[in-house]
């Protein structure tokens, strides 16, 4: 399966514009210590833990790894991973969110886990080869086929796992987007595009780049407003 270029370079567009230019002192403050409302609190909490999980899903020594954070935001994920020892390459669409990242990033890693911030696309093959590979809330805003295609170009590049979150196709989660988008413009992201579960495992079942891999485990997490899953494939 191939990306829809116009389709995937649509969405891809819209969400820079977004978090670059609408977004980054609210994602600053939502993925900070600081005070926020009640719903943003428990989105806060929901990323946390949709965090923890993906986490939780790679090794604990990963000295010698090479991981991609694919749509790293600010970072987070990135800094854990380095700190297990992972070289980690850390990529997202906003040049912004990646210089807020950088600032987050502690001076120094006792482990030897690096961290190499940049701004662009996930599939960047000049990005190289990877052993782990988390994409955490990165494909949420595309639709199946596309988020299927991206997650095989990945692939080709990656020898162990591929962790990654979609939003998952609930009535609630569609009534949740309805109300989300009577809010303004400048306070909403991009919309989201739920996927079925089953049907996102058969087509990526299907794709003959992915015939080298297999799912072994999903996880949802529901926290308010954030509402997403996860879901492991790992090379056979």
């Amino acid at each position: 399966m191939t990306v829809n270029t116009v389709t995937y370079t649509s969405r891809r567009s819209q969400i820079e514009d977004y978090f670059d230019r609408t977004a980054v002192k609210a994602w600053e403050q939502l993925t900070s210590d600081a005070p926020v409302g009640r719903i943003r609190t428990t989105v806060r909490e929901g990323r946390d833990k949709m965090r923890g999980t993906l986490l939780s899903w790679l090794p604990e020594d990963l000295s010698g790894r090479r991981v991609l954070d694919a749509g790293c935001g600010t970072g987070a994920l990135a800094v854990e991973a380095a700190r297990r020892g992972a070289d980690v390459v850390a990529i997202d669409l906003s040049p912004k969110l990646v210089e807020l990242a950088r600032k987050r990033a502690p001076q120094s890693l006792p482990t030897g886990g690096s961290l190499d911030f940049r701004s662009g696309d996930m599939l960047d093959d000049n990005l190289g080869h990877f052993d782990h590979v988390v994409a955490m809330d990165s494909i949420i805003h595309y639709e199946t086929g596309d988020a299927v295609a991206a997650l095989s170009r990945l692939a080709t590049r990656c020898s162990t796992s591929i962790a990654f979150t979609f939003a998952p196709r609930t009535p609630l989660l569609a009534s949740l987007i309805t109300i989300g988008r009577l809010f303004p413009r400048k306070d909403r992201a991009p919309w989201l595009e739920p996927m079925a579960k089953e049907k996102l495992l058969q087509m990526m079942r299907e794709d003959p780049l992915l015939a080298g891999w297999q799912h072994s485990q999903d996880q949802r997490i529901s926290s308010g407003f954030y509402k997403s899953q996860a879901m492991e494939w790992t090379k056979r």
